[in-house]
């Protein structure tokens, strides 16, 4: 039996009750520097592992907020490189298990040996790290130029962060989740995506847009976190026209996104912003 997850809307309103299944209700004692306590109940975002099988083969587990799982895993499956497109991937089921959430992704059987290849690349990486000139090439495997063009200005920028907070409600109840937005041209927000991974974020982004057939048409991506190289990557395999993250990059993350010709905004303020050059 197919165990579905509750799915919140991808812009909801603030004011809708969120499924317990991403948060719950804790007790805490709230200190106060007088030495005084004091009880207090605070919503808390739940962190479950996510196991995704792919064709069969164990391939990877995250932490991540048990919702959108299915946008997740297409989204992990676009930017692993596993699959081209949203077509490639015949089937997803999510199963709801006594210690997490297993997510089992069926790809096209053209695609087999990639699954396999890349298993056997993790395998290394898990037990010893990036200890390999193969799995340095891995890591570092070239990017696509980034083809889809920025239609707007860059006070487009400055628009979506201003509406961004009212756009998370897992996070203004729990203040502890990541959100990923893709905005159009003129800083219009059109979906949102949380999770307690910024990863994981950006993927169930990325993968809801391949679901609904949604392209950029001009717009960019913000996302509520520092700007490592892995998000990067994924901008570019998605064929992002420009990214933007509330907090700074890694020069890898600046490097990487030359070589993809990616327009990276970073350190996003309602009165600034930084545009790497």
């Amino acid at each position: 039996m197919r165990d579905r997850l509750p799915s919140l809307p991808y812009v909801p309103d603030v004011g809708d009750d969120l499924s317990s299944s991403v948060s719950i209700c804790q007790r805490f004692e709230r200190l106060f520097p007088s030495d005084e306590g004091a009880p207090s109940d605070r919503p808390i975002a739940v962190e479950s592992p996510v196991a995704i099988e792919v064709n069969g083969i164990g391939y990877a587990v995250l932490m991540a907020t048990p919702a959108e799982l299915e946008e997740l895993a297409t989204g992990f499956a676009l930017s692993e490189r596993l699959a081209d497109n949203a077509r490639d991937i015949i089937d997803i089921y999510v199963y709801h298990s006594a210690i997490g959430w297993i997510i089992r992704v069926t790809l096209s059987a053209h695609l087999a040996s990639r699954v396999h290849d890349r298993v056997r690349h993790r395998a290394s990486e898990s037990s010893c790290g990036l200890c390999g000139i193969e799995n340095l090439e891995q890591a570092m495997r070239p990017l696509p130029k980034v083809h889809n063009s920025f239609a707007g200005s860059h006070r487009a920028v400055f628009t979506a962060i201003a509406s961004l907070r009212d756009l998370q409600p897992l996070n203004h109840l729990t203040g502890a989740v990541h959100a990923a937005a893709l905005c159009d041209h003129e800083g219009t927000i059109r979906l949102v995506c949380e999770d307690v991974g910024r990863h994981n974020a950006f993927d169930k982004l990325i993968g809801a847009m391949a679901r609904r057939q949604m392209d950029w048409s001009g717009g960019f991506a913000l996302l509520s976190s520092r700007c490592s190289y892995e998000l990067v990557e994924k901008a570019a395999l998605a064929n992002c026209p420009l990214l933007a993250t509330i907090s700074a990059p890694t020069d890898l993350a600046i490097a990487r996104a030359a070589e993809a010709g990616l327009p990276l905004i970073s350190l996003v303020r309602p009165d600034a912003a930084l545009l790497a050059r």
